[in-house]
């Protein structure tokens, strides 16, 4: 099973972190070990002062296949969560201005919590609204109508590289409104006011 990542999908986001806009998807991958379950807390590693959430919609493959035309993607996939990709920002930022990969600061253990999955049958999957709370507070909140690249183009794109397997995930991107998550802090998930994940940070 593997975990893949789409990084600057949201413009906001791209913005918010000074980026450059992407010609096409910034890919990176997360190990199976970085997954999170079932609402299990979040314990703050000590390899960074800086961890930041990311809360991003995120599609379960159905069945392999590689090299998907973008207008078959569909097809391979009908779940999705929601889920956060944690990132280590002071590993990241030391990192990026090496030019070295992110790996360390996105792969690290529990770096990927998630939420279970749900059936996508009845939804809008291009009009999906989703977002994170704090503490009851509203950090970050997106609509799928704003990614640059879509659900069925990610796909595409990434089959072209990686061979899509049965349960392989894919992190789509995430909106803005990241910031850095402390001990004792409460995090809730939604998709369309349904929460998909309440757990702590200790």
């Amino acid at each position: 099973m593997k975990i893949i990542c789409v990084g600057r999908n949201y413009v906001d986001h791209i913005k918010e972190l000074s980026n450059e806009f992407p010609k096409e998807p910034v890919i990176f991958t997360k190990p199976e070990t970085a997954l999170l379950k079932d609402n299990a807390p979040f314990y703050y590693p000590d390899i960074s002062n800086d961890i930041h959430h990311e809360v991003e919609i995120v599609i379960k493959i159905k069945k392999m296949g590689k090299y998907i035309e973008e207008k078959f993607a569909r097809n391979y996939f009908d779940e999705i969560a929601l889920g956060i990709d944690f990132t280590a920002r002071d590993i990241q930022n030391n990192l990026k201005a090496k030019g070295l990969p992110w790996d360390l600061a996105k792969g690290f253990n529990d770096s990927a919590p998630i939420s279970n999955f749900i059936s996508v049958d009845k939804m809008d999957i291009h009009n999906l609204n989703f977002g994170l709370k704090v503490n009851d507070e509203q950090r970050q909140s997106g609509n799928t109508s704003h990614m640059i690249y879509s659900f069925e183009y990610i796909i595409s794109f990434i089959s072209r590289y990686f061979t899509l397997k049965t349960g392989d995930l894919i992190f789509t991107g995430t909106p803005a409104g990241v910031a850095s998550v402390k001990v004792g802090d409460r995090l809730i998930g939604d998709i369309e006011g349904n929460v998909m994940f309440d757990f702590e940070i200790k």
